[in-house]
């Protein structure tokens, strides 16, 4: 599960689950379409896929879906892949660039504070 990618309508399907706990097939379906447009056979396409690569289970009788990855690690993994991807794995590069580049707020820079702050006393 620690190589789990997903792309953006994975994603979809995901967040609905995460929020949901669980879902029909079918009622997944319905809020895609309503949301995103998608057509029934897409987004069993894509819950399909998420089934194989072990992202959610499907129960019957229903079809019923359920997040088998928690949103937090699914974070953590794209978190990675992209660090390693734009920043060569250096989490202090990105996070150096990023603060260089943004305008924060104080409660932003009171919460990075803290942060760092915690993981010092680790």
């Amino acid at each position: 599960m620690k190589d789990l990618r997903l792309h953006e309508g994975e994603l979809n399907v995901m967040e609905l689950l995460w929020s949901n706990k669980a879902l029909a097939a079918k009622d997944i379906s319905k809020i895609i379409k309503e949301y995103i447009g998608w057509e029934k056979n897409t987004t069993y396409t894509v819950i399909k896929r998420l089934i194989e690569k072990g992202a959610i289970t499907r129960e019957d009788p229903g079809f019923i879906c359920r997040a088998n990855v928690s949103k937090k690690k699914v974070q953590e993994i794209e978190t990675k892949a992209l660090l390693n991807k734009l920043y060569n794995g250096s989490v202090s590069q990105f996070i150096t660039e990023y603060l260089v580049n943004q305008k924060l707020s104080s409660d932003d820079l009171a919460a990075l504070e803290f942060a760092i702050s915690k993981r010092m006393t680790k």
